[in-house]
């Protein structure tokens, strides 16, 4: 007999019924007593999500941190690349690079920006988005976080095709051999990456045989170029300042030449995030959830030997821009691919356009963007490697 007052076993061992915040008149057995209850069981009735202003404001912060990360990486890049049409011998004021660029009107200017800084800064903003998309592929392809693109091999195939074109073919100008790089690149690219899943096949090594592979052909194609180059002393003279990597003398012919390649690549780059988002997980665990590995693979190392070969040809073999800008986009908007890449192609162009704008300022004569580039990225490397280790411990 239920005690007066209690509630049906029956309601006891199923719960409250499905409401929320509803009054519910419950009869006993005898139908003599009734209450109301309040039903508000969040595990039966989930409550809906809290409006935008009711979300604490960690919340909030979280999901407008890409919008403001963003908009302080274009902002950057606008003030940067400004500075790179202002800067220079001849230092031109805001009005007067808008005047120039608009209107065409003091012909001194005019011939400043049109002929010498617009195409310098368009192969600064090209190769600096290639070569840091190319160093995020190229760290997601090899698992490694010291990846960068100078593996499989590319960055000295395209070397050796600048020093054929300059011992064989005789070329004088970048605007000549930047073909003879790009086509070095993809050669050097497409036979590293065969070699690699070749090897890695047979030896079941995983991504340290593919590695390893890829630096020893860079090895092997780094031998021959200083081979071409003993036996001819002015080719090294006119190589020698190709290779310490420099935006300096970069006119529109080189700017054309790298752009379709650039542009190419960084669209397959895009196209690619979901399937790079998988690769990092593993290959086994990428095919499980249905990534084609194989091509994802094989896309993104001719992807990065066109972006590679492109922006090296034209601006020389600049290091840490690959390297470095991957780890700032990650520490910035986490691994995902797509903003990753979102990120670096405005990092990428900011940190080598910066250096190009210190080394017109702080050396008469102007100091090479790479040597710039190496003594920025190299604290910078520093900076996000012991943040990284006080995030973990």
């Amino acid at each position: 007999m239920p005690i007066q007052g209690s509630l049906p076993i029956w309601r006891r061992v199923t719960g409250p019924p499905r409401a929320r915040h509803n009054p519910i008149r419950i009869q006993t057995s005898k139908g003599r007593l009734a209450y109301d209850q309040w039903v508000s069981s969040p595990v039966l009735s989930p409550r809906p999500a809290p409006a935008a202003r009711d979300r604490p404001p960690a919340a909030r912060v979280a999901r407008r941190r890409p919008v403001l990360v963003y908009s302080v990486a274009l902002l950057a890049l606008a003030l940067i690349t400004l500075a790179s049409l202002a800067v220079g011998a001849r230092d031109l004021a805001p009005a007067e690079v808008w005047d120039a660029l608009v209107h065409r009107g003091d012909p001194v200017a005019t011939a400043v920006v049109w002929e010498q800084r617009l195409p310098r800064t368009a192969v600064g903003l090209l190769a600096g988005a290639g070569l840091a998309v190319a160093g995020v592929l190229m760290q997601t392809l090899t698992r490694n976080p010291l990846a960068d693109p100078r593996i499989f091999g590319v960055a000295a195939g395209a070397s050796l095709g600048v020093v054929l074109g300059i011992s064989v073919f005789g070329m004088t100008s970048i605007g000549q051999y930047v073909w003879l790089g790009i086509a070095g690149a993809l050669v050097a690219g497409v036979v590293g990456y065969a070699v690699s899943t070749i090897a890695t096949r047979n030896t079941g090594g995983g991504v340290v045989t593919f590695a390893l592979c890829g630096a020893a052909i860079d090895a092997s194609l780094s031998a021959v170029i200083y081979a071409v180059l003993a036996t001819d002393v002015q080719s090294f003279d006119q190589y020698r300042f190709w290779a310490v990597g420099s935006l300096a003398g970069r006119d529109g012919a080189v700017a054309a030449g790298m752009a379709p390649f650039l542009l190419g690549g960084l669209l397959i780059a895009l196209i690619l995030a979901r399937g790079l988002d998988g690769l990092q997980l593993g290959a086994e665990t990428a095919a499980g959830l249905g990534h084609r590995v194989g091509l994802t693979r094989a896309a993104a190392a001719l992807t990065v030997a066109l972006l590679t070969g492109a922006a090296v040809s034209a601006a020389g073999p600049i290091g840490f821009v690959g390297l470095v800008i991957p780890h700032l986009a990650r520490w910035a908007l986490g691994a995902s691919h797509r903003p990753m890449l979102a990120l670096s192609l405005l990092f990428g162009p900011a940190l080598l356009l910066g250096a190009d704008i210190i080394g017109r300022i702080v050396v008469e004569g102007e100091a090479p963007a790479g040597i710039v580039c190496a003594c920025l990225g190299a604290p910078m490397l520093i900076a996000l490697v012991r943040r990284a280790r006080r995030v973990t411990t």
